[in-house]
C-alpha cells in the first residue's frame, strides 16, 4: 500500500524516540510527524494518517493509575488496522495494538531488559519483514509486560522469558515487543533512564543497528509497495 499522506509518531517519553525508523523511512520519502503524548498533543484524525508508529514508554495497560491517551491511542491503532493502513507497535505500542486488537496485556513474571535475541517461530520463519533476518535475531529489550496473542493475529516471535515477542494481523500491522530501532543516538538517549547495571555494550549494539536497518526497510518496503 503506498501513500502520499504522512505517517504519525507517537512517543511516549522524550528519550524513546524512532531511532532508525525516521531515518530509513526519510530516506524512502516518508514525511513523518512527531505527537509527544507526555507534552500533551493530541492525535491527528485517521484519515489524514498515511501510517502510524507507536513508540514505548515505562507506562502500561497494566498499571493502577489512568495513562491519559491510551485508550484514544488504541482507538486510532483499532482503526488504522481495521483500514489496512500500516502501523508498527514497538514495546508499549505492541501492548497497545494487542489491547485494541481484544487481547488481554497483563504483568511479566519478570523484567527483561538489555541487548539480547528473539526466535522466529512458525510463521515469523517465513514472514517477509522478519524473516530474512531469522532464525535468531539480536535485538534490545526493555518490558515487564506482555500480552496474549489477539484472535486472527500471526505470531512471529519469542524469546526464553516471553513467548509472544513479535505479531502480525493482515498484512500491514506488526507488533515488537523488543526494540531494532536503536541506533548510537537513541542508545545514548536511553542509557541515563536504564536499570542500575544495565549497560549497551558498542559491539552488540551495532548487531541490533544492523539487523534494525534490516528489518526495519523490509516493513517500509512492505507498507509503501504499490496496492
Amino acid at each position: 500500500m503506498s501513500s502520499n499522506k504522512p505517517w504519525c509518531v507517537i512517543e511516549h517519553v522524550p528519550y524513546e524516540g524512532p531511532g532508525l525508523i525516521s531515518e530509513i523511512g526519510q530516506q524512502r520519502g516518508i514525511e513523518f510527524k512527531i505527537v509527544r503524548s507526555f507534552a500533551g498533543e493530541h492525535l491527528p484524525d485517521w484519515k489524514s494518517v498515511g501510517g502510524l508508529i507507536v513508540m514505548g514508554g515505562p507506562m502500561g495497560l497494566t498499571d493502577e493509575e489512568e495513562i491519559p491517551g491510551l485508550e484514544e491511542e488504541m482507538g486510532l491503532i483499532w482503526v488504522l488496522i481495521d483500514q489496512h493502513i500500516p502501523v508498527l507497535g514497538v514495546c508499549l505500542g505492541a501492548q497497545l495494538m494487542a489491547g485494541a486488537l481484544g487481547a488481554q496485556v497483563t504483568r511479566g513474571n519478570r523484567e527483561e531488559v538489555g541487548i539480547g535475541t528473539v526466535k522466529l517461530v512458525g510463521d515469523g520463519l517465513v514472514d517477509p519483514v522478519l524473516g530474512p533476518s531469522g532464525p535468531v535475531i539480536p535485538v534490545f529489550h526493555w518490558h515487564s509486560d506482555t500480552f496474549k496473542m489477539p484472535d486472527g493475529a500471526r505470531h512471529l516471535a519469542e524469546s526464553h522469558l516471553y513467548r509472544n515477542q513479535a505479531f502480525k494481523m493482515g498484512d500491514l500491522a506488526y507488533g515488537f515487543q523488543f526494540h531494532v530501532e536503536l541506533d548510537s543516538e537513541l542508545a545514548g538517549d536511553l542509557s541515563p533512564h536504564l536499570p542500575a547495571g544495565v549497560k549497551i555494550e558498542q559491539e552488540l549494539l551495532e548487531q541490533v543497528e544492523s539487523a534494525g536497518r534490516q528489518i526495519i526497510g523490509r516493513f517500509f518496503d512492505l507498507a509503501t509497495k504499490p496496492s
